[in-house]
């Protein structure tokens, strides 16, 4: 250009990328509701069709049995409904992202309009622009560097920036693989038994009975594990509304007891009240928050155990406590027994179930509410989980 200065392209919309990861993470979604469709189809549908047609084969009888199957159960309904659902999170996501973006595209913003400035000015922020071009969102170790003393705040903020938004990505990303890969093993068993099913179930009773139940009970447990999926989501997202109100957490506390004790008859189940105790919080959800705690407690306590529950002051804070006397926690994995899908001992998760996710949505809840936790634990004595309220 005759005047000396170069012509400059405007960056790329942080728009552009926030579609780019919405739409991932809408195709993860889709593949997941793809996956469950697939299963409920084979348990379901294709019996009837295999009757209706008497034959395996796909044929126009049976095409036209699977649309009738799919209008009387409601089945078409099912797939609109994951559609929008689909459709739904695909825009809910570019929205987040984009909305978590924004200070970057005003920053990149206002970086061009300096960077056209003349003069020293125009050229150290030519420099910066040319060292963000650089900078590669995948390297976790790279950071934004200059060299120019008066730019060293913006390097700071824009470094802090870039690691949000890595370890949201890698956040997201793990979710995801950890999501796909419990999904896997309940499918897995599915087949194996549909397999079986078809091979020898027709005539023999016990494989027939023994198939079916198996079935049902991972069924169960997938269903289980998507329903705790999409409540993290959900709160991940912001769609988890607190329902407020003021409540006796004493008599919450009373409420959960008896339930447990009602329902576990294995484990022996004790209360201390600490008197009347006020929260202001949503109690549906600290109830919720109770009832994992001690679920996980009985899981690692053994059969004739005690299990003791509290409600009581912290420092003047309202709080409650579920104390077990099973296996304990070690120190080490103490610090990780909230992270989603962290199992302290493959081995004892595989004899007592459980997804890893049941400690992480109680996290969610408490934090939600502005509490922590105070967890004490020692191997072969026993674990007590403190949650603290503000």
């Amino acid at each position: 250009m005759s005047n000396g200065k170069r012509k400059r392209e405007k960056p790329v919309s942080t728009g552009s990328i926030a579609f780019r990861i919405g739409l991932s993470s809408g195709l993860n979604l889709l593949l997941i509701f793809i996956v469950i469709d697939v299963v409920l189809f084979g348990i379901f549908i294709w019996p009837y069709i295999k009757d209706a047609s008497g034959t395996a084969e796909i044929t126009i009888d049976s095409f036209n049995t699977f649309k009738m199957l799919l209008k009387e159960w409601k089945y078409d309904v099912l797939l609109r409904l994951e559609g929008l659902m689909v459709l739904l999170w695909v825009l809910f996501e570019t929205l987040k992202v984009r909305k978590k973006l924004r200070p970057l595209q005003e920053f990149a913003d206002a970086a061009l309009r300096l960077s056209d400035l003349d003069g020293e000015a125009g050229q150290r922020y030519q420099k910066l622009e040319s060292a963000i071009d650089m900078l590669s969102p995948a390297e976790d170790d790279q950071k934004l560097y200059t060299g120019d003393a008066e730019l060293a705040g913006l390097e700071t903020a824009v470094n802090k920036l870039v690691g949000r938004m890595r370890d949201s990505y890698r956040q997201q990303a793990r979710f995801v693989s950890d999501a796909s890969h419990e999904l896997r093993t309940p499918i897995a068993v599915i087949r194996g038994y549909a397999d079986l099913l078809d091979r020898w179930g027709k005539t023999d009773e016990k494989i027939l009975e023994e198939s079916i139940e198996a079935i049902k009970s991972e069924s169960e447990n997938m269903q289980h594990l998507v329903e705790q999926l999409l409540f993290l989501a959900r709160g991940d997202s912001g769609r988890t509304p607190l329902n407020v109100s003021d409540f006796d957490l004493s008599d919450m506390m009373r409420e959960v007891w008896e339930e447990s004790s009602m329902i576990d008859k294995a484990h022996d189940y004790r209360f201390e009240s600490g008197g009347e105790i006020p929260v202001h919080g949503d109690v549906s959800l600290i109830k919720q928050a109770a009832r994992i705690l001690i679920e996980n407690a009985s899981k690692y306590t053994p059969e004739g155990g005690e299990i003791m529950l509290k409600s009581l002051k912290v420092e003047g804070h309202p709080a409650f406590s579920v104390q077990d006397s099973g296996i304990g926690i070690s120190e080490g994995d103490i610090p990780h027994i909230f992270e989603r899908f962290y199992r302290a001992d493959d081995s004892r998760s595989k004899q007592t179930g459980g997804s890893g996710l049941g400690l992480a949505i109680a996290r969610w809840i408490v934090e939600r509410h502005g509490g922590r936790f105070e967890v004490i634990s020692r191997k072969d004595i026993g674990t007590r989980i403190t949650v603290i309220l503000p």
